[in-house]
């Protein structure tokens, strides 16, 4: 039996919009797919749960990639606005697919024990400076998409993250020009073979975080004129409905800004880059005793203001 807020919380997500886009200041940029178009697309999310407007259908010269459409810069962001506040028809939600938000970028940098009260957790002290490692692009799906449980794994485990989107190149950036960097914010799930990262392959995080399908990314890029303040933003996780994980990014050591100054005096930023900022408290192998995933769960990320994603694990 689903709960009460559960099934709340699926009819939000399947209602079909029947309603013209109102004007917001809310920007959600999408990429999705229909049955009736040969490649995806992208699109307006109107509100969280909404349904969504066709961006190339209202201007054919728009780039169909979110990667080309950061590239483009305010030009692209311009025509956005403007179908914004236009009187467009909404594609009901039940009539599209959503992909992630940023598909193949050319680096996903990820940021370790970057929640005060994560590291409380595992009695550790808050690091001095950036804990950075990697993940493939390659293990970039979608919002709704399933988690695939490797074979080679026992210990796979779940982390709810706020993901920041660049959204112009930089290196060396100053931390008080770092927001001009940042296209907008997603939901991110980071999830994480603890076997493989603890223990194997040297104690190097990488494989363990690496696997296919272990970075569910969505519902949308939200942009940053769109967050009143992404580092006060409720962020929580929810495995098979029972809350795992409960924090703000106000817990947040390092924020943004800090973050994109960090990496950026390492590797230059291209438009499209994700950086996944931490997780709260809560995960599955700091409980006694530990849990993880198994195959049938449900997983959902749910941060303020941006959304939630539903991954079911296979």
């Amino acid at each position: 039996m689903l709960s009460s807020g559960r099934r709340r919380l699926f009819s939000a997500l399947l209602q079909v919009q029947k309603r013209p886009c109102q004007p917001s200041r809310d920007m959600r940029l999408v990429q999705f797919q229909t049955a009736h178009l040969k490649e995806p697309h992208l699109g307006l999310e109107s509100g969280i749960g909404g349904g969504v407007v066709d961006l190339n259908t209202f201007d054919p010269t728009l780039p169909k990639t979110m990667m080309q459409f950061l590239e483009h810069g305010e030009t692209a962001l311009s025509v956005a606005r403007r179908a914004l506040t236009a009187q467009l028809p909404v594609l009901p939600r039940s009539q599209v697919t959503f992909l992630a938000p940023v598909t193949r970028p050319d680096k996903v940098v990820c940021v370790g024990m970057n929640y005060a009260d994560h590291c409380r957790e595992q009695n550790v002290r808050v690091p001095k400076e950036p804990i950075i490692f990697s993940k493939f692009s390659s293990s970039i799906v979608g919002p709704y998409d399933e988690i695939i449980l490797p074979p080679e794994s026992e210990e796979v485990d779940w982390e709810v993250e706020l993901a920041v989107i660049i959204g112009k190149k930089g290196k060396h950036i100053k931390a008080t020009d770092a927001m001009a960097h940042v296209a907008g914010f997603t939901v991110a799930h980071d999830v994480s073979a603890r076997d493989w990262q603890v223990r194997r392959n040297g104690k190097q995080w990488l494989l363990g975080k690496t696997f296919d399908t272990f970075c569910p990314l969505g519902p949308a890029l939200v942009t940053r004129d769109s967050i009143a303040d992404p580092h006060n933003l409720k962020i929580c996780c929810r495995v098979n409905g029972e809350m795992v994980q409960n924090s703000n990014t106000n817990q947040m050591v390092f924020k943004t800004e800090e973050l994109i100054a960090w990496v950026s005096k390492f590797v230059t930023l291209y438009p499209g880059d994700v950086i996944l900022t931490g997780t709260p408290p809560g995960v599955g192998m700091f409980r006694k005793p530990p849990v993880f995933l198994k195959k049938g769960d449900e997983v959902q990320c749910e941060i303020e203001e941006i959304g939630v994603i539903i991954n079911k694990v296979v």
